[in-house]
């Protein structure tokens, strides 16, 4: 899933972007109150499944980034994490709109379970693990398994594949789908969605992923049987 960072401190946001990307996040980071408040209040903003957000930050304070993002009408889940330990600070933030607090230092571990429990319950799921038929995918520990048995991904194709089961029902376009996989600094081929789908489909059966031509790609709402034996 992809997450915006919102931090001025270069060693901390290096740090942040490197530990949630191993984490299994595909992360942009900037550094600019002003410049956050813009990106959170455009339609660009949907690609973002969660927000870590500094309240100290140079141009536009956090709490005013995040007031705009929610006078935007833009439900992202926000995590606010500061150095502000104040009862005063929390309170404010929360009934701003801010969906978590916590406070630095902190634990890199915590601040992604703590994402993985936000975008979980933005999307309506109670389950920490993403079922369908015969997968299980479970976001926390990076694996995922057809029929018990491991299945090996690559990061772009356990991220697109998250993304379609975590949609089951809808169709996502090919748009949607570069931007669950990539970031903004990063070089997508023209073709890289369609191959990345075609080697799910060889190691999921080609029955999961269904192209919608013109639109885009959806896996179904419910499995009603096991994937089909894969590819040869």
């Amino acid at each position: 899933m992809r997450i915006l960072i919102v931090e001025d401190d270069s060693l901390l946001g290096d740090g942040l972007q490197v530990g949630l990307g191993q984490a299994g996040f595909t992360v942009d980071w900037l550094r600019d109150g002003q410049e956050a408040a813009t990106v959170l209040a455009s339609p660009e903003a949907h690609c973002f499944a969660a927000v870590v957000l500094d309240l100290n930050l140079p141009q536009l304070s956090g709490q005013e980034v995040l007031a705009r993002c929610r006078a935007a009408g833009n439900p992202v889940p926000v995590l606010v994490l500061t150095a502000r330990d104040g009862v005063p600070d929390k309170l404010s933030a929360l009934d701003g709109g801010a969906d978590d607090y916590l406070v630095k230092p902190f634990d890199l571990d915590e601040v992604a379970a703590r994402l993985r429990a936000l975008i979980r319950r933005s999307a309506g799921r109670a389950a920490p693990l993403l079922v369908h038929g015969a997968i299980r995918l479970d976001p926390a520990a990076r694996r995922v398994e057809l029929a018990g048995l491991p299945v090996e991904l690559s990061p772009r194709e356990f991220a697109l594949l998250e993304a379609l089961l975590a949609a089951a029902g809808r169709v996502l376009t090919r748009h949607q789908l570069e931007e669950a996989a990539y970031g903004w600094n990063e070089t997508v081929d023209s073709n890289a969605v369609e191959v990345h789908i075609h080697h799910l489909r060889r190691k999921f059966g080609s029955d999961l992923i269904r192209t919608v031509r013109g639109v885009g790609y959806t896996v179904a709402r419910e499995a009603s049987a096991a994937p089909a034996a894969p590819e040869s």
